[in-house]
């Protein structure tokens, strides 16, 4: 008799290495789409221009490599290095998503961020970015969602009490992250403060 989870295992490997290949992504989508519990996320990055649309997880398991993908998707846009992205991230986003009642692309503003990034950002955008940014441990996100207000994006993100959730109106994005249950506000005028937050 088959074993029915390693031929589960196979089937989601294989289909995951076809959703994240771009020039098959339309046909290869549906195959893990259509399995029970499937949950995916669109990206588009404002730094480099990519796109991404993929199947991260079925039921309770990850599908290893679209997250994979995502890591390298997400990488840190000034000098390359790629990250480990927190999979639960990856669950906040979808169900803030779910919360809005869309299935619009997320645009990416920063993803993983090295410590020679954040280092560098630190010192030029005079004190806007946390020392120990969650963005270093792959655990934080800054994004938005065309045509959807970012007010109604930070309250779906703060509705899950899930993890910090930073709302910057002056520069169109909001932060979110795995850590502890907090929120902030950086002022409209002037460069983005965050004496409570960890951009």
């Amino acid at each position: 008799m088959p074993n029915t989870h390693h031929s589960r295992r196979l089937f989601l490997s294989r289909a995951a290495r076809l959703a994240v290949a771009g020039a098959v992504l339309p046909l290869a989508k549906p195959a893990l789409a259509s399995l029970p519990n499937a949950r995916s996320l669109d990206f588009d990055h404002t730094h480099t221009g990519e796109r991404v649309s993929v199947v991260f997880a079925v039921g309770h398991h990850y599908v290893p490599d679209a997250l994979l993908t995502l890591n390298r998707f997400l990488r840190d846009h000034y000098s390359g290095e790629i990250g480990s992205i927190d999979p639960q991230l990856f669950d906040l986003l979808f169900k803030t998503r779910q919360e809005l009642g869309t299935d619009q692309v997320f645009q990416v503003i920063s993803g993983y961020r090295c410590a020679a990034t954040n280092s560098h950002l630190r010192n030029s955008r005079g004190g806007g970015v946390a020392r120990q940014s969650l963005h270093m441990h792959g655990k934080a996100i800054d994004i938005r969602i065309p045509g959807i207000p970012l007010s109604d994006l930070r309250d779906a993100a703060k509705s899950l009490s899930a993890g910090g959730v930073g709302f910057y109106p002056r520069d169109k994005f909001v932060h979110v992250d795995t850590g502890k249950v907090r929120y902030w506000q950086a002022p409209a005028p002037g460069p983005p403060l965050r004496p409570a937050g960890d951009r």
